[in-house]
Parts: C-alpha cells; structure tokens; sequence
C-alpha cells in the first residue's frame, strides 16, 4: 500500500507564553515538537504497511527547520520524507495551507503513484481547527472519514476500508472506498518506539525539499497571508478567575444533595427557574 502522512511541526504547548504588551504567542526560545495528534495518523499508517507491505511517506510544509520532525518520523519507522518550504507559504492559514498540502501530494504522487490513504491527526495542539485534513480531500477528490478511533477492515485490492469514528451520540461503523483521507482521533493507538536500524536510517537520510514552483503552484494569492481570508485578531491569555468554587454536599444522600445543588443554582440564577416553568407549561 502506498501511504501519506501530513505532519506538522508545532510549539510545545506545555511551554508556550503569550506576550503581556502585544498579546501575541512567543515561540522565542520554545521547543519543536510533532503536532502530538499526527502521530495516531503516523502509527496507523505502520501498522498498515507492516500489515499489507509497500511504503509509508510523510509530508510536512514548514520551515526549513521542519526536517527535523521529518527526520524523526523517519526514526520511528517511515520510509522517506518530504518537505514543502517557502517564504510565501508564511502566514498561511487552513485554507491556504491545505491547498499547499494538496500540491504536494499530487507531486509526490507523480513519482510514486496517488496514495490509498492519506492520514492526518484530527487537528494540531497550535490551531485546533479540525480543517486543514477535510480540506486536503476536498481538494484532491477523497473520501473522507474523520475522528477515526480504529481501522476494522482494509482491502486493497478491492479498494474498501471500514473504519469506526467518533459521532456525537456514540460511535458509527462506516464502509468506504480508497483513496480516502483519514484523521485519527487521540487514544487510537500508541506511537512506537522505533528500531536502532530506522534510527540509524533516519539519520543518514536526506528530507527531498521542494519549493512553492517545485509543486507546481503558478499563482502565488493562494498561498501564505495572501490566500488566507482567516485573520487572527488577538491572541490573549485568559485572566485568572477570583471566584472560589463552591462544595455542595449532604449526608443524607445523593438526592439530597441535588436538592441542595438546584436550591443553590436558582438562588445564584434567580430567573432561571421562571424560563424553566414557562418551558414546562409549553408542553
């Protein structure tokens, strides 16, 4: 089988800051990482290749400094890697970004044939849009099957996956047919450690770069600030919230304690209990 893997290079949450003047983040100073939601992708994309053999590629737009998250996906068991980095992809947002994604994907393809699956994490720890994925399939015409939790069934050669994902009442089995785009939710699986010879390998790898005109992109407006009509007005951290919570409990049981936790709700929200009534009186 032949596999994609979108990555994306982001900033460590865990140490992001946001300016106190200009309320912009500050990636001054703050580690790399692979967006932490892509790895699901990666390691079912492994899984499959160990499964069915052919080859598992792992795409990136970015920096140039972006290789090295290539480099590591490498480490844990892809096969090659590839990056799409140009000034003029600066700013990009999910519209933008999943139009230059698509280009890649149809050169990569080009030299090694369009992929059965393409994964993506279900969305990036830096944007939390969900989009840029589902825009890649709508782009290059693929199925789409989003919030993956776990891949039951692959054919390949008659060209069919059944996968189960996350809906809002439970979870739905769905059928369908390949090429699709697949983005996997958290908890899926666990990443792999990889092997001392993918490390090895990886190592002594070269990333194939390929710039905005190496993909064929011709009109330059759809790409970075220029092709993207999202805009970020502020970027603020929350302030710190000086209310105490409040601890309702009773030792009279769980009832009681609803009682007393309704009582305290419509104290707090007195008018809430009057749109209550007139909802009931409706029925």
């Amino acid at each position: 089988m032949r596999i994609f893997v979108c990555i994306k290079q982001v900033p460590d949450s865990a140490q992001i800051r946001v300016h106190p003047v200009t309320n912009t983040i500050m990636r001054q100073g703050v580690p790399t990482i692979i967006n932490p939601y892509d790895l699901f992708g990666l390691e079912e994309a492994l899984r499959l290749r160990d499964r069915f053999g052919g080859e598992v590629t792992v795409l990136s737009m970015g920096p140039p400094m972006a290789s090295e998250s290539l480099r590591k996906a490498l480490g844990y068991g892809a096969d090659r890697g590839l990056l799409l980095t140009d000034r003029f992809f600066a700013g990009s947002d999910t519209l933008a970004t999943s139009y230059a994604l698509s280009r890649l994907i149809e050169k990569a393809a080009e030299e090694q044939g369009m992929p059965h699956i393409v994964f993506c994490g279900k969305q990036t720890i830096d944007g939390d849009t969900a989009q840029v994925g589902p825009g890649i399939a709508q782009r290059l015409g693929l199925s789409q099957l989003t919030y993956v939790s776990a891949i039951d069934a692959v054919d390949p050669e008659q060209g069919t996956i059944t996968v189960r994902r996350r809906a809002d009442h439970g979870v739905q089995v769905l059928s369908s047919r390949l090429p699709a785009m697949i983005t996997m939710l958290e908890g899926s699986n666990q990443i792999r450690r990889g092997t001392q010879n993918d490390v090895l390998r990886a190592a002594r790898s070269d990333i194939t770069q390929w710039n905005a005109a190496g993909v064929g992109i011709e009109d330059l407006s759809l790409c970075g600030l220029r092709g993207s009509p999202t805009v970020v007005k502020r970027v603020f951290a929350p302030s710190v919230r000086s209310e105490k919570a409040t601890i309702i409990s009773s030792e009279s049981g769980v009832a009681a304690t609803a009682s007393a936790l309704i009582e305290a709700i419509l104290e707090r929200k007195p008018a809430l209990e009057t749109d209550l009534l007139e909802q009931a009186s409706g029925y």
